[in-house]
């Protein structure tokens, strides 16, 4: 298996150098040259296997330049009670006839990041001594909250690496801010950007292709690499929960080998739900893919219109690490979706570059439709839904799960489709407590966000995650905050 970038097809790199380099030279970023199979035969050895061998079988038909030793040391290291609180590493919750949660916060970030960012820095160190790697590796991170956390503790003092995390400055839960600005290890930076993900992100993929500053790093005996999902590294062991999940609704009768079900992904940055899509087209039974935003809902307007347009207003929502308008992974399924024709993708990218819209041919928007839909609500539906999961289940959802099911229960209302529906529920209420809290009406103005963490706790009936009630006696060690024209020099000062 080689990799390939979305702006130049006849790039071929391996595996581990594309883990390594994070990003394409020319901006692109890295796919597969080809998409693995798997049969329902294989899906059902799989039900058998604990998370970490699913893990291990999945990985192995992607990164196949690494040896079985390789990947199994991998995921034994990533993918064990050490990491997770729970020996699934994922969860998977009822709720009514045909509504699942897969719950992808049981990690020590307590969010779906953690699934993939347990195990990329394995990924990396093992790629860096399959290459003769001899220079230290700088990990730049924008975050919309999640990422940031998870990619800090997976990399905090690992040999060799050095990481950098830039985050909205008023774009983050309180809770996601203690997390990130408290963090541990020699190794590691936070800094706030005065402006929006979108502004992060933009930053760090100009700095990836910046001659300037790659003669810098260069001369400092150092390289880039990215733990954002455009590294495929991070993006492949996102795809595992998805089969896993399948194979787990087998292994417990609740499907038969071979039925479908419908995804359904809360996104702003389209990682998670392309994820899925890679799962449906190895050969996972999938019937629909929905993607769910908040009112941030650039992606829904795409998904129903074929027109990308982010040239609209940005709201900072109870749902932040969905508050984006510029899709990245999005520029992968496209590239698939136009055959991997380069030059296509090279011109609607540009057109996003400089004037913020472009539009996809008929044929290409007809193939989207044919697998996704896509629903949003904003956040006073967001809060309704929280209080309505909580009242007939006794079920604390948090706040970008609460959106998903909103808009799963919206599909169902205008389809009546009764497929068996797996919902990815990507963060721990408790690291939204203000928002949840208010959605159960409950007066949060006099408590500290501790107070908030065991009237949670004492409302769920569930135990204050541990990694979360730890951040009561940390420090904050990271207080910077720039701009967002400011990050090039800040990057190398930190370098």
């Amino acid at each position: 298996m080689f990799y390939k970038s979305t702006r130049n097809s006849n790039l071929n790199v391996s595996g581990a150098q594309a883990v390594l380099k994070g990003i394409s030279d020319d901006g692109g970023l890295f796919v597969p040259s080809e998409i693995p199979a798997i049969s329902l035969d294989d899906i059902s050895g799989l039900a058998k296997l604990d998370y970490c061998d699913r893990a291990k079988f999945i990985i192995s038909k992607y990164f196949t330049d690494y040896t079985e030793e390789e990947i199994e040391f991998c995921t034994k290291n990533a993918y064990s009670t050490k990491n997770f609180d729970t020996d699934n590493i994922h969860e998977l919750t009822q709720l009514g006839d045909n509504m699942y949660l897969l719950e992808l916060w049981h990690g020590p970030t307590c969010a779906f990041k953690d699934m993939a960012l347990q195990i990329l820095p394995y990924f990396l160190t093992t790629a860096a001594k399959k290459c003769n790697f001899d220079k230290e590796l700088v990990i730049l991170v924008a975050t919309s909250g999640d990422t940031g956390k998870a990619a800090l503790t997976g990399f905090c003092d690992v040999d060799g690496t050095k990481i950098l995390v830039f985050y909205p400055e008023d774009g983050v839960s309180a809770m996601q801010k203690k997390q990130m600005t408290t963090q541990d290890g020699k190794n590691v930076g936070v800094c706030a950007i005065k402006g929006n993900f979108d502004d992060c992100q933009n930053g760090v993929k100009k700095i990836f292709t910046d001659d300037s500053i790659k003669a810098h790093i260069d001369s400092n005996n150092a390289a880039f690499s990215s733990a954002n999902s455009i590294n495929f590294g991070r993006l492949l062991p996102q795809i595992v929960y998805y089969i896993s999940s399948y194979a787990t609704l087998v292994d417990t009768q609740q499907i038969n080998l071979g039925d479908k079900i419908n995804i359904v992904v809360p996104t702003g940055n389209f990682g998670n739900i392309l994820a899925a899509y890679y799962a449906k087209n190895m050969g996972l039974p999938v019937n629909k893919l929905i993607c769910a935003s908040n009112a941030n809902n650039v992606l829904t307007d795409f998904i129903n219109t074929g027109v990308y347009d982010r040239n609209r207003e940005f709201f900072t929502t109870i749902s932040p690490s969905m508050d984006i308008l510029i899709s990245s992974n999005l520029e992968r399924l496209l590239y698939m979706l136009c055959d991997d024709n380069d030059e296509i993708i090279k011109d609607w990218f540009s057109k996003l570059s400089s004037c913020g819209k472009y539009e996809i041919s008929d044929d290409v928007k007809a193939k989207l439709q044919n697998d996704f839909v896509a629903g949003y609500c904003d956040d006073n539906a967001t809060k309704s839904t929280i209080a309505d999961i909580f009242n007939e289940f006794s079920y604390v959802a948090d706040t970008h799960t609460s959106v998903a099911i909103k808009v799963y229960q919206d599909y169902v209302k205008n389809t009546g489709d009764t497929t068996k529906t797996v919902i990815a529920s990507t963060a721990s209420p408790y690291k939204f407590c203000s928002s949840v809290l208010d959605a159960l009406s409950v007066d949060t103005a006099a408590m500290s966000d501790w107070d908030m963490l065991e009237k949670l706790s004492e409302i769920s009936s569930t135990e204050i995650p541990a990694p979360l009630a730890e951040l009561k006696s940390k420090e904050v060690r990271f207080t910077d905050s720039i701009g967002r024209d400011d990050m090039s020099d800040y990057v190398k000062s930190f370098i």
